[in-house]
């Protein structure tokens, strides 16, 4: 028997694969199939069913082109009504893979057709459960995604996680292995550990939701205690999980095309599209095409594209790094952005080469940032809540980069302003956001918070007492 989880950084997502005696199966894949299909090709393995865990908010999965590929058939769990042809499993149904079952537990409460698989060896022992976002590592799936108007308030479905937690799952063995499908970094959950595999008996004693003497009520308080509003993509990822998407072969034809300088600014006149530079952010500050968005491609990319374009259809032409083209289309659909209109031929040397505009964004040191402070400079805080109450300059107004669209109106950008984050990605993120809706006054703090406490301006840290 082989278990292989497939970890993505970026989106904290683990997809699984499963093989056992020439026949394997994939739980909850990405957009892009081909390391599915290349494992299964390297041991000459037939992929024979596809399991989703449920309806995926923040990230589309590859089911439907995995099933295309293989004619595996794929399961979603009971009262799952996806728009094409799948298994509905009921709730204790198994599946066989070559000399393993996996066996489908009903697990509602993060979404209504929510199921965690149970996986056993070949001689029957229970040997791992997929969670999906039932159970993380330190935490459990939100229940705020699946509220429907009229039907149940996300009180309601954490009463529901609750008695799947204790019915389903709890009552397993120790010893089996938990594989979630996200891990710290997620906007699926609020307290999820950095490791991304456990047994269920270290989780019964470390993840505050599986607490044994814990009540129902008390369960319910803390948490939906913290929940910060989902990103403005995730509906539109449960739809396109739903009712189906283009594959991903299309995509990258329609996205992979050079656009030299002229057509780029054509398209972008013509379109409205987002200018989208996921280079780096020191490359991003030295020049950059006016009105373009940074977003670089080496940080927490499609969470932030998804949170901060939010319209997965509005159009983009890309701005990247040389070779990195199919990269960053390919990390944009995972989030539901297919409609890529192609790239800067040869980037920003051919863009200043055909005799184009650039803007620059001013950065300074740290050390440079105290005696600004000193002289009463503006200064604002890019980084998240609790980011903020655990260290900050006093002087600082806090503005997180998630709510910083809603907050043009409400805050007064002085001619000269100064912008951090933790260490540089999120306050060039904030600043090409704020150039873009006319506000040219920000200088970037180099290194961001963690540079700062280098030096000796004062900071606020969070008291603790007994």
């Amino acid at each position: 028997m082989i278990v292989e989880q497939i970890y993505t950084g970026c989106l904290a997502q683990g997809a699984y694969y499963i093989e056992s005696n020439g026949e394997a199966a994939v739980i909850d894949p990405l957009r892009e199939v081909e390391p599915y299909l290349q494992r299964a090709e390297k041991n000459n393995a037939t992929i024979k069913y596809i399991f989703e865990t449920h309806f995926h908010a923040d990230f589309v999965s590859g089911h439907l082109t995995l099933s295309n590929k293989t004619k595996a058939p794929i399961v979603f769990g009971p009262l799952a009504d996806p728009d094409f042809d799948v298994i509905i499993a009921k709730d204790g149904q198994s599946f066989q893979i070559g000399d393993v079952t996996i066996t489908a537990l009903h697990t509602p409460g993060h979404t209504m057709e929510s199921t965690t698989y149970l996986l056993r060896d070949a001689k029957g022992k229970d040997h791992a459960i997929f969670s999906g976002d039932t159970l993380f590592l330190g935490d459990v799936g939100r229940p705020d995604l699946a509220q429907k108007k009229g039907a149940m308030t996300q009180e309601q479905l954490a009463e529901t996680l609750y008695d799947s937690l204790r019915n389903k799952i709890m009552p397993l063995a120790d010893d089996i292995t938990v594989y979630p499908a996200h891990g710290a970094g997620s906007a699926c959950g609020k307290k999820m550990m950095k490791e991304t595999v456990d047994t269920l008996g270290n989780q019964k004693k470390v993840n505050y939701a599986l607490r044994e003497d814990m009540t129902k009520e008390e369960f319910v308080n803390e948490v939906i205690d913290g929940l910060l509003p989902p990103p403005q993509y995730f509906p539109e990822n449960v739809r396109l999980n739903k009712s189906g998407y283009e594959d991903i072969d299309q995509v990258m034809e329609k996205g992979k095309i050079p656009l030299i300088p002229s057509k780029f600014e054509d398209i972008a006149n013509q379109s409205g599209a987002v200018i989208l530079d996921v280079r780096s952010a020191d490359e991003f500050s030295k020049g950059h095409i006016p009105n373009s968005i940074f977003i670089g491609i080496d940080g927490g990319f499609a969470p932030w594209v998804g949170t901060l374009i939010g319209d997965t259809q509005h159009p983009i032409i890309l701005v990247t790094p040389k070779g990195r083209e199919e990269e960053t289309i390919t990390r944009l659909s995972r989030v539901g952005f297919d409609n890529t209109l192609g790239y800067l031929e040869d980037g920003i040397t051919a863009w200043t080469a055909a005799g184009k505009d650039i803007e620059q964004i001013e950065n300074v040191t740290a050390a440079q940032l105290q005696t600004k402070i000193e002289d009463g400079a503006a200064l604002f805080d890019v980084r998240k809540e609790n980011e903020y109450d655990s260290v900050h300059i006093p002087n600082a107004t806090l503005i997180p980069l998630d709510k910083i669209n809603e907050s043009l109106n409400h805050h007064d950008f002085e001619k000269s302003f100064y912008l951090h984050c933790a260490g540089g990605y999120r306050s060039m993120i904030a600043l090409s956001i704020l150039k873009n809706r006319g506000i040219h006054g920000g200088v970037n703090v180099v290194g961001g918070m963690k540079a700062i406490k280098e030096t000796s301006i004062d900071l606020q840290e969070m008291s603790c007492s007994n």
